[in-house]
């Protein structure tokens, strides 16, 4: 786990200045009717929470039951549009810095902890080592 955590900790250095160069135009700008740089980052941000929820408890309970999450509506009901670009880049780069202790700190006996999603059963090991490349997906979409 330790070396998911090094990686992501390695992602958040590379992207911080990166982020922080947008401007709130630049930001809040529709991309080809998609969402802005300010709604995929606040949808990394409900993968960050939603992930942590599933990385804590899949430590405590050997299954577990959680529903997914209608990434969209997320989006659209907590108006990441109408927040402004800093706090956003803040909010997130905090959330992952604390997924990523999370990360290191997780007990390995754990790692074959099952979720059961809506689509499938999914490992804690299996979580912890998607939610990197998924992390990288929408950093590549924004940067």
């Amino acid at each position: 786990m330790n070396k998911i955590a090094d990686q992501l900790d390695g992602i958040l250095a590379s992207a911080e200045p990166r982020l922080r160069d947008f401007d709130e135009p630049a930001a809040s700008a529709s991309r080809d009717g998609k969402w802005s740089r300010k709604e995929i980052l606040g949808h990394l941000i409900d993968s960050a929470a939603n992930n942590h929820q599933r990385f804590v408890r899949l430590q405590s309970e050997t299954g577990l039951v959680l529903p997914g999450y209608q990434q969209s509506d997320w989006v659209r009901i907590q108006n990441y549009a109408g927040r402004p670009w800093r706090d956003l880049v803040d909010l997130w780069l905090a959330f992952n810095r604390h997924l990523a202790h999370v990360i290191r700190h997780a007990d390995p006996n754990a790692a074959g902890s099952t979720w059961k999603s809506p689509s499938a059963e999914l490992t804690l090991e299996f979580l912890i080592e998607d939610y990197a490349g998924h992390l990288r997906h929408h950093l590549d979409q924004i940067l």
